[in-house]
């Protein structure tokens, strides 16, 4: 199951354990009323205990569940933090003897604005990569226009 999955799915998980419990809370309530209202006691064969006992082993297994999931996107969250998740590309062409956009500026980021800046420059004769490090959204370096813009796009974006 792909990463970006997890999260979505832990949160159906423990949508669907709460209104569970929920649900049994709901009932047995009713089921208090309707043994008052009735005046119906507990069956001598214990069929209702062991019922009820069942029933207390599934809200146990469910209230794990519950916590299992709980910790579970606690920590995919703490890695999505980590993540690159944002992505800006600039292409440019910084000298004249040269066709097309074959240079680049690429900001890539993590969930709290932490990565890289790195570009290329091409020329006919060689080729320079160069890597910026971005702090909290900012460069510790000076950023050249096309940085600085992919920098934007991919706070931005």
């Amino acid at each position: 199951m792909p990463d970006e999955m997890l999260a979505p799915v832990a949160v159906g998980a423990l949508v669907v354990a709460l209104l569970s419990l929920l649900l049994v809370f709901v009932l047995a309530l009713r089921l208090r009323g309707q043994t008052r209202r009735t005046g119906i006691q507990a069956d001598p064969t214990g069929a209702r205990l062991d019922r009820f006992a069942a029933q207390r082993e599934q809200i146990d297994t469910l209230t794990a569940q519950q916590r299992d999931l709980a910790d579970r996107l606690r920590q995919v969250d703490t890695e999505v933090l980590r993540a690159v998740t944002r992505v800006g590309v600039v292409r440019f062409n910084p000298f004249d003897d040269t066709g097309g956009n074959q240079s680049f500026a690429l900001a890539l980021l993590d969930g709290r604005s932490d990565g890289i800046v790195l570009s290329s420059l091409h020329s006919r004769q060689q080729t320079r990569v160069y890597v910026k490090a971005i702090q909290a959204g900012a460069a510790e370096s000076a950023l050249s226009a096309e940085e600085a813009e992919a920098l934007r796009q991919a706070i931005g974006g």
